[in-house]
């Protein structure tokens, strides 16, 4: 048992995630992407809800007239924890973010934009979102 709980303590930190990637996939989501914006509810002064950060939301913006087709109300949950992890699994997601094309391939609808990353930030951008509970 003791050689079994050794073992694990070793090969721990092999599979914990890079802070340092972390903090780039943060940058990229908070300070590039700004998917906070329409991924994180406001509180009632219309900020950014900090306790339900990514966790989905009502859009507060339309397109003046008619919206295009595919036009969606509200924004899906990012955490690690929501039902699109669930539904589409980490390399759906590593997918999604390098090409812009859901596992079904097709494109996310509007508003969303179809970002399509290089390897290394979209892998930077999923270890953060993984790191959001």
């Amino acid at each position: 048992m003791r050689t079994l709980l050794l073992l694990a303590a070793c090969l721990l930190p092999a599979f914990a995630a890079d802070p340092k990637l972390i903090e780039r996939g943060r940058y990229l989501v908070e300070d590039v992407g700004m998917c906070a914006d329409c991924h994180t509810p406001k509180t009632d002064k219309g900020e950014l809800d900090r306790s339900k950060w990514m966790k989905g939301a009502v859009l507060d913006f339309m397109p003046i007239g008619t919206p295009p087709p595919g036009w969606h109300k509200t924004s899906p949950d990012l955490t690690s924890t929501s039902r699109l992890w669930a539904k589409w699994g980490e390399l759906s997601m590593l997918k999604y973010l390098s090409t812009g094309l859901s596992p079904k391939g097709t494109p996310a609808g509007p508003p969303m934009p179809m970002y399509k990353f290089n390897k290394p930030d979209a892998e930077a951008i999923l270890e953060y979102l993984k790191s959001l509970k």
